[in-house]
């Protein structure tokens, strides 16, 4: 956290190598965290960019006292929430043409087999639950961090997680016994 903050304060005292350093640890973090809204990398991919250039514009708005990772993260949800919003409003008369395979996604963000067979199982849990354990497990942000980004309570967090923990366990569980079956 520290680091991040650290980071930040020197982009802001004109460092762009810094900027840079934020942009690698965070992007494709953020495009995953967008893919689950947007349902299409490329667009998870834009709006990902559109996250940084947003703190480009507007670096003042960040205050240095609060988790950067959490700021980022609520920004990436405002954008993608947007995105869907206006979505609906439109048809697409080709969208083959946005299709990719879960392991294309899974390619581009996890390198490791055990994380792809994690990610698989939390994409089958049910919306918000699949977000919940993606932000508490994989990016191990704190149920604090999780409800302001979601916009949750912390008692409602603490439900999904735990009932998304129970369902993501007896998947997992599925899964080892098809497996060895």
């Amino acid at each position: 956290m520290e680091e991040d903050q650290k980071l930040y304060s020197e982009f802001l005292n004109g460092n762009n190598e810094s900027f840079e350093s934020i942009v690698d640890k965070y992007m494709e973090k953020l495009i995953y965290f967008i893919q689950g809204f947007a349902k299409n990398i490329d667009i998870a991919e834009d709006l990902a960019q559109d996250v940084f250039v947003y703190i480009l514009m507007n670096k003042e708005k960040y205050d240095l006292q609060y988790s950067l990772k959490t700021y980022l993260y609520t920004i990436a949800k405002c954008r993608a929430l947007n995105y869907v919003k206006r979505e609906r409003k439109i048809t697409y008369l080709n969208e083959s043409e946005y299709f990719f395979t879960e392991e294309e996604i899974e390619d581009i963000v996890f390198d490791k087999e055990k994380s792809k067979k994690i990610k698989l199982a939390i994409d089958k849990l049910p919306a918000p639950q699949n977000r919940i354990i993606y932000l508490a497990d994989i990016e191990e942000m704190s149920y604090k961090e999780i409800s302001k980004v979601l916009d949750l309570s912390m008692s409602q967090v603490k439900t999904l997680i735990h009932r998304g923990r129970k369902k993501l366990k007896k998947i997992l569980e599925k899964e080892i016994e098809s497996y060895n079956g």
